[in-house]
Parts: structure tokens; C-alpha cells; sequence
């Protein structure tokens, strides 16, 4: 399908020679020509945001003052929020966001059948791309047969979702799969799908080249921006109305420079970097904003570390991490096989339309900071944020002051392991346990590492950390070292292009030797998926109250997320997960202590196993090569025989089974009528939660596992499924069922109605403790409207829609909040609820909110965008309160998604209306 640019553009459209071929492009130089304004000092991001403008001007939803926009932005020294339409090139999907995004079109499909139109005009216009990496759970581990068995089980549990998936394939158009086993979808993007410079035929049949953009059904879409390719998570509510053709309503915003100078240090990582990096710009405050790297730095980093930096844009809260196109970009596209002729464009685009990063690019920033990375040290990050970064030599230290804290204790360690933190006070007793695991002979302790995994695509898309990984592995093998016997080891690399390399290099055996044998290439521990514990250790730890930890090369270790058993969650470099599970113990300090001993009884420190920056440079060059990715990547959508094997019918509309548990109908488009409605004031409102700070969207819709006794796992028993069947959370979102009864689910979250009970509890309408759900139907069936209170930063972390849907499908009208993370703003506005910020200095602690008042907001009748209106607070007492909130509707267009009910019920009813001529 030919893409489609604006009708207003040939002022600024010119031609590019490269080779022997011509492309037709929009020239900001031609725009600044045609009097449009100086774009010169735009930040390289902004630029791709501009040119997506040129191209699709319109004098309608693109007009000349948008354009114009974008030269106030540099004058007024990097802000002008002003709203503009953006349209990406194409969509990012896995399948734990997937599958509901695919049952939302099939429904679409039936909501715009009913409505008079035709079902055909569902259909993806942008190319969308589902990778399905979410699905594979370690239940096997550290031996060969680990892969093999993990993959069978995963057939085994989600058959039903595949099939519905390559039914999505072949019913959709635009639309492909990449099977199971193949990699992690932002690996794959990075390594494979993204160009940094698209080219595509238009509408008038000329080859236009244009910079590559994208939206992804997941947050950490961002790390192909590592790539200079723009690129963010989205909810795929709204994802779903960029597919149909929707622009994504956006403020121009606001761009941080980031200042990178010096060069990494002897022994140091990427990961070691980004966790620095994460602890400043989450201190800084870019939620909302763009943040581009510059500095001389650049010229000593490679593309793997820029894209592990990219990959955790949602950890420090920026929209993106976005890294100018420059020689590193190109090195990288062709070393990972990408065509020459592609490799040629992008050089010659970036350099013809101002994209480059040469000496000379100095553009305006909204705000700037700065780090030398020779200051970075060896680090980690937790025990539940990302941004609580720790240094290797503290971290032991932190993590008894975790257990300190847990147990209610003063306890410190002694002064000389307390290092800077001065003199200890008398101290109490140690506060730490000790628990012996039945039928072995060992004994485990708060501060045990019961899970060290490699995984995630944030790290194993960096060939320098995986090598190091590998070499470390080798260097204990040798000294006859290998994993403690208490660690679940595993390795889950983001592609096959990982194991070929470490294959190539010999170091999957050294891997293999020390219990970190290949279990599936998938999200795995990262998104929770780590598999059960052995059971003795799980008794052990549950039956003790013990705060065991797990070690992961992950981007989130978020409250409740990484397992059940384990309470305090690390992230790490590879090397380092390989080395703590040799010492198996958070309370080694592995800076400076003996992390094991050899069989003849010799101390081994970290020093002894690390290998030199030398020794992984010369291994990554000599394994990690061109022919090793486009050998892996050269079938990438055809899949093992199983993938294969799956039937699917060949019908436009779904036949829904009335008898899943994993696929259902959504109610979101039945019964729906052809006109919006309005939006109303909130009248009566009961309070279904007070949350804290940092709440995030694994509190609200937790991914991992659930038990039989929650309300998700009752409807699951109700229907004859097996608790050994449950699969997850993250697998079951096209049921909606399921997922109502999992939101605010987590086994970590605390409703401060309640006095310390943790888990998805609340007071229902007779003012006992209940679930959370069955309080919200009680009041439902009472035609009671539904709000919540928060914190600061509510809706942290992933793109997940079911964390809006949820809390849409459960009655509440409105959220008010302290701040609000960017995606789950969006994705609130998208299913009809209204997120709402205090101010002047209210908040729900100065406010005095218990659970029991009732909430009226006025105003919203005739609402406008950030506008601020009344809301009154009647307490349980009878008093009553007035404060004044900012409504978070941003942008006009949001104003109409709430008029309809959301966003996908605005695209749907606008399909149903055109007429055939408008196709």
C-alpha cells in the first residue's frame, strides 16, 4: 500500500540522487527558503517531528503555522506546545499487548458491521509488526533440554492466543507475525526492521525517503531510537487509531540535551552507564519531554550502549532518548546487514536534510546536563526502582539497610563496612534471617539470590556485555566455579543472533558450565515470566518471611513483578548476574570481598573473574559479524514447525468461542450508537483507592502470575481451568474478564484505606474489606461513580492499555493525582477516564482523605484543554471541601476521544461515516 503525504507540500519536496537512484524528500532547507523560519538550531529529534509536518501539510490537519511552530520553538529558547498532528510510519506490537489490540480490531471489525459500514475498513494502513516474545516462562532451566521444553510448554499454553494471532495475519491487512523463538520485539527492530531512513512509493507513484518512525504497543519502543529512529510506547488503544490512519495528538515538546563527555573506564559497562543515567534524568524531571544525547562523548560510544541508554527512556520518564544520525549509525546498520543501498540513503539523507551529527552540531536545547562517563562506576540498581542506583561497593551495605528498613529495625552494619556513612550508633541485633531449605544441605538468608537471569533486550542487544557475560563464565569455569545451588540461572538473549555469536566465540559452553544454558529467546524474568522456584526454596522463603532477591540484566524490578517469592530485585550488567550467582549472596560485598572460593579453598574475587576491555573488544570483533545477522534474520517470519503447524480460518470477521478463557468479545463497542455523547460532571463519586507515589502500571495491571484465591483466579476455576493452566496476567489481556479482575491486583500494592494489608483490597459499599473488584461491581449494580486518589508520578512505567481499560471497565470516572507518568495519561483519556492533578499544594495526605467521602467535579460540561475546575470533597463526617484541580484532557482533539467514549470509539464511528470515495 503506497503511503500517503499531504496535498500542500510541493513548495518543499526536492529530489535526492544516491547511487544510480532517485528519491523525492521534504528539505527543511527548501522550507526555511520558502520563508517558513529558521529550523537550523533545531535538536535532530525536532527535526523528524518537522519533516513529518512537511510531508503531510494539508492546510488542514497539518497547516503553515504548525510548520511555523517549530522556528518559535528555537527562538523562544525550546518551548512552544503548541498541538500538532504526527503521524509515525508504522506500529510496534508483542504479543501481551498484541493479542488485545488484535481482539480490539476484530471487534472494531463487528462494532462497524453493526453500525452500517464495512468491516474491510478496519485495516491497518501503516505496516505493523507483532513479535512474539512475551509468552515463553522459564519452567526449565540450567541444563541443554532448558530451550527445548520451555518452548513445548509454550505451545502448550497459549495455542489458543497463536492461532488468534495468525488469524490477525492473514485477516489484516499490513499486518505480520514474527513467531515464537525468535527474539524480543525491540531487538528484532533494532537489529532488523528499522532503517533509520524509510523509502516508499506515495500515492502519486514516486519513491519518497523519509526519516523512520514508529509507535510500539510497549514502552520500551525506544531503543531503537539508539538508531536514530523516533520511535515511543503507546497504550494500543491508541496505536490502534494510528494503524486506521488517527494522528497522534501531540504537544511540540520540550527537548533536554544530554551531555555526554570522556570515555568509560577499565572494567565498567553500558549498563553501568544507563543506571547512572537513569538515577539523573528521573532526578531532573523529563516526564513529557524529549531527551537527545550530544557531546564529544559520542564519538567513543558504540550503537549497542546508545540503544541500551534508548531502551530506558521510560525508566528515567522521557517520551524518548533520542541519538542523532552519525558514523557510529552507519558502522552499525552495516554491520548488522542492512542493504547497501539503504546504508547509502540514510548517509546521504541525514547529510542533504540536516540530520548529521558532525563537530559543528550545536543545537537549542529546552535544558542541558552533562556527565564524563570516566566518572561511571560499577553499579546496580534497586531493590524495586530502577532509579535507586547504587554503586558494587555500596550495595551490600544497601541492602542491609532494606532489610533494616523491612524489619523495623536500627540496626547498621558495622562503621568499617559502612564506609563514608560515618561512625555506626550502638547497633541493635542483626536484623537479617536464616531458614534451611528442606531435603538439601544449605541453608538461605535474607539477601539470597534465588534468581539471576540474563534477559531482557536492553542488555542482550549489547554484544560487549553478553561477551563479557560469556568471559566471565569462562574465567570461573576455570577456577571450578559455577552457581551457588539456591540460583534459578538463565540466559534469554533478545535474538538468535546472540547465541551465534557466543557460539562462535565458544563462550556458550563456559555459560552453559556455570548454569546459564539457554532457555528461550523471549522477555522471560524481565516482564515476570521467571517460572517457578524449586519448591523447598519457595516453602523456605515463604514460611521464614524472608527478603530473598533476584539479579537481573532487566529494565524494571518493579514491586511484585520478577516473582512472587522475592521481594528486593537488582539490575545488573551480564557479567555481574554471572558473578552474583557465584556468590549468591546480596550481602557479599562483591567490590571488595571474596565472592567464592575454589575447590581447593582459595578466595576469588571479582578482579580475578573480569575480564579486560581488550579481551571483549577483540572477541566482539572477531564473532559479531555481518553475515551472523542476516543468516539469522533471513526467515524471521517463517518460524519453527510448530508455528507452522498452527490452522487458522479464513474469515474477515472473528468467530469468537464462547468457551475461552483467553479470547473474548470485548464490551467496549457493543450496543454503541452512531452519534458521541457528552462529557457530564461527576456527580456522588466514591472513593475506590488511595495509592501512594511511583505507582505503576505493573501495581495497577500486574503481567506475572496469579493465585487461585484471587478474584481472576476464581473465574478461571469457575470454568474447569486448572491452576497449573493459569498461565499469566500478560497472556490472558484478550479476556477481558480476567483483566478486570486483575486490576490493582498487585500482591504489592497498598490502598491506604486499608492499615498495611498489601494486595488488591479495598472497603466496599458496607464498609468491609473486599477485593477490589467485587467492590466495584457492588457499586456498579448501584449506579455508584468510581474515583481514585494517588501520588506522585502515577502510571509509571509500561505502555500497558489494560492498566487504563482496567480501571475504565471497573467504573472509575476519574483519577486525581499528584502527576501523571506521559503514556498512562494518554491511555486514560483514550478509554474515557478523566485524570485530573491537584494544585496549590493539596494533595491527598494534606487533604485528609480516608476512603469514605464522596466526590463531585463540575465544570466538565464545558471543559477545555489543562483547564482547572471544582471539585467537592464531602467527608464521612458530613464536612464538605471545595479544591480546584487541573483537568489533564491536553489537547482539543482529546476532548472529542472522552465526547465518544474513547478513542477507539471516535476512529470507529468516523470510519462508519465516510463515505467509500474518502478510501
Amino acid at each position: 500500500m503506497p503511503i500517503t503525504v499531504g496535498q500542500d507540500t510541493a513548495k518543499t519536496r526536492r529530489t535526492l540522487k544516491v547511487g544510480d537512484k532517485s528519491y523525492a524528500y521534504y528539505s527543511i532547507a527548501a522550507a526555511e527558503a520558502a520563508g517558513l523560519g529558521d529550523f537550523s538550531k533545531l535538536p535532530a529529534a525536532l527535526k523528524v517531528v518537522l519533516e513529518n509536518m512537511l510531508r503531510f501539510e494539508d492546510g488542514k490537519t497539518v497547516s503553515v503555522d504548525d510548520i511555523k511552530a517549530f522556528a518559535d520553538w528555537a527562538k523562544m529558547g525550546g518551548q512552544n506546545p503548541r498541538e500538532i498532528a504526527y503521524r509515525p510510519a508504522r506500529v510496534l506490537m508483542q504479543d501481551f499487548t498484541g493479542v488485545p489490540a488484535v481482539v480490539d480490531l476484530a471487534a472494531m471489525r463487528d462494532g462497524i458491521k453493526a453500525l452500517g459500514g464495512d468491516p474491510q475498513r478496519i485495516n491497518p494502513l501503516n505496516p505493523v509488526d507483532l513479535v512474539i516474545d512475551h509468552s515463553v516462562m522459564i519452567d526449565e532451566f540450567g541444563n541443554p533440554r532448558a530451550f527445548q521444553m520451555n518452548v513445548d510448554r509454550e505451545y502448550e499454553r497459549n495455542m489458543e492466543r497463536y492461532t488468534f494471532l495468525k488469524w490477525g495475519q492473514t485477516a489484516f491487512d499490513n499486518f505480520r507475525v514474527v513467531p515464537p523463538g525468535t527474539g524480543i520485539c525491540h531487538q528484532v527492530n533494532l537489529e532488523y526492521l528499522s532503517r533509520t531512513v524509510w523509502s516508499d512509493k506515495d500515492q502519486t507513484g514516486a519513491v519518497v525517503a523519509y526519516p523512520d518512525t514508529l509507535v510500539g504497543t510497549d514502552s520500551h519502543t525506544t531503543m531503537v531510537n539508539g538508531a536514530a529512529v523516533l520511535g515511543w510506547g503507546v497504550g494500543g488503544i491508541e496505536a490502534e487509531a494510528a494503524m486506521l490512519g488517527q494522528p497522534i495528538s501531540m504537544l511540540i515538546p520540550e527537548v533536554v540535551g544530554f551531555e555526554l563527555t570522556g570515555a568509560m573506564r577499565e572494567g565498567t559497562t553500558g549498563t553501568d552507564l544507563v543506571l547512572k543515567v537513569v538515577e539523573m534524568l528521573r532526578k531532573k524531571g523529563v516526564v513529557n519531554k524529549f531527551v537527545e544525547f550530544y557531546g564529544e562523548g559520542l564519538d567513543r560510544l558504540p550503537l549497542a550502549d546508545r540503544a541500551t541508554i534508548a531502551n530506558m527512556a521510560p525508566e528515567y520518564g522521557a517520551t524518548c532518548g533520542f541519538f542523532p544520525i552519525d558514523a557510529e549509525t552507519i558502522r552499525y546498520l552495516r554491520n548488522t546487514g542492512r542493504p547497501d543501498e539503504v546504508v547509502a540513503l540514510v548517509e546521504a539523507y541525514a547529510k542533504e536534510n540536516g540530520f548529521w551529527r558532525g563537530a559543528d552540531y550545536a543545537p537549542v536545547y529546552t535544558d542541558t546536563l552533562s556527565l564524563d562517563m570516566g566518572t561511571i562506576v560499577p553499579a546496580i540498581s534497586g531493590p524495586k526502582r530502577p532509579q535507586d542506583y547504587t554503586p558494587l561497593d555500596r550495595a551490600a551495605a544497601g541492602f542491609f539497610k532494606t532489610v533494616a528498613e523491612f524489619r523495623g529495625s536500627d540496626a547498621t552494619l558495622p562503621a568499617a563496612d559502612m564506609a563514608s556513612e560515618g561512625p555506626a550508633p550502638t547497633p541493635a541485633a542483626d536484623p537479617r534471617k536464616t531458614a534451611k531449605v528442606e531435603g538439601e544441605d544449605y541453608t538461605i538468608r535474607d539477601g539470597s539470590v534465588v534468581i539471576a537471569s540474563i534477559t531482557s533486550c536492553t542488555n542482550t542487544s549489547n554484544p560487549y556485555v553478553m561477551i563479557g557475560a560469556g568471559l566471565v563464565a569462562r574465567k570461573a569455569r576455570a577456577l571450578g566455579l559455577t552457581r551457588k545451588p539456591w540460583v534459578k540461572t538463565s540466559l534469554a538473549p533478545g535474538s538468535q543472533v546472540v547465541s551465534a555469536y557466543l557460539e562462535a566465540a565458544n563462550l556458550q559452553e563456559d555459560l552453559d558450565a556455570v548454569g546459564f544454558n539457554l532457555v528461550g529467546y523471549g522477555c522471560t524474568t524481565c516482564i515476570g515470566n521467571s517460572g517457578p522456584l524449586q519448591p523447598e526454596i519457595s516453602k523456605a522463603i515463604n514460611d521464614n518471611d524472608l527478603i530473598a532477591t533476584a539479579v537481573l540484566s532487566g529494565n524494571r524490578n518493579f514491586e511484585g513483578r520478577i516473582s512472587p517469592d522475592v521481594r528486593a530485585n537488582y539490575l545488573a550488567s551480564p557479567p555481574l548476574v554471572v558473578a552474583y550467582a557465584i556468590a549468591g549472596d546480596l550481602n557479599i560485598d562483591l567490590a571488595n570481598e571474596p565472592i567464592a572460593q575454589t575447590p581447593d579453598g582459595k578466595d576469588v574475587y571479582l578482579k580475578d573473574i573480569w575480564p579486560t576491555t581488550q579481551e571483549v573488544a577483540e572477541l566482539v570483533e572477531q564473532t559479531v559479524t555481518r553475515q551472523a545477522f542476516q543468516t539469522k534474520y533471513a526467515d524471521v517470519f517463517k518460524g519453527d514447525d510448530k508455528w507452522q503447524g498452527v490452522k487458522v480460518p479464513q474469515q474477515e470477521t472473528y468467530d469468537w468461542p464462547a468457551t475461552s478463557t483467553y479470547i473474548q468479545n470485548p464490551p467496549y463497542f457493543q450496543g454503541m450508537g452512531a452519534e458521541p455523547g457528552t462529557i457530564s460532571n461527576i456527580e456522588g463519586a466514591r472513593v475506590l483507592a488511595i495509592l501512594g507515589d511511583m505507582i505503576t502500571t505493573d501495581h495497577i495491571s500486574p503481567a506475572g502470575s496469579f493465585k487461585d484465591t484471587t478474584p481472576a483466579g476464581r473465574y478461571l476455576t469457575e470454568r474447569q481451568v486448572p491452576q497449573r493452566e493459569f498461565n499469566s496476567y500478560g497472556a490472558r489481556r484478550g479476556n477481558h474478564q480476567v483483566m478486570m479482575r486483575g486490576t490493582f491486583a498487585n500482591i504489592r500494592i497498598r490502598n491506604e484505606m486499608l492499615d498495611g494489608v498489601e494486595g488488591g483490597y479495598t472497603l466496599g459499599p458496607d464498609g468491609q474489606q473486599t477485593s477490589i473488584y467485587d467492590a466495584a461491581m457492588a457499586y456498579q449494580e448501584a449506579g455508584v461513580p468510581l474515583v481514585i486518589f494517588a501520588g506522585e508520578q502515577y502510571g509509571a512505567g509500561s505502555s500497558r492499555d489494560w492498566a487504563a481499560k482496567g480501571t475504565a471497565l471497573l467504573g472509575v470516572k476519574a483519577v486525581i493525582a499528584e502527576s501523571f507518568e506521559r503514556i498512562h495519561r494518554s491511555n486514560l483519556v483514550g478509554m474515557g477516564v478523566i485524570p485530573f492533578e491537584f494544585t496549590g499544594g493539596d494533595n491527598r495526605k494534606s487533604l485528609g482523605i480516608k476512603g469514605d467521602e464522596t466526590v463531585s467535579i463540575h465544570g466538565l460540561d464545558t471543559i477545555q484543554p489543562l483547564q482547572e475546575v471544582t471539585a467537592t470533597i464531602t467527608y464521612g463526617d458530613g464536612s464538605v471541601k471545595e479544591i480546584t484541580i487541573k483537568c489533564r484532557i491536553d489537547t482539543a482533539v482529546e476532548i472529542e476521544y472522552i465526547e465518544h467514549g474513547g478513542v477507539l470509539h471516535y476512529v470507529l464511528r468516523n470510519l462508519a461515516k465516510a463515505p467509500v470515495a474518502a478510501e
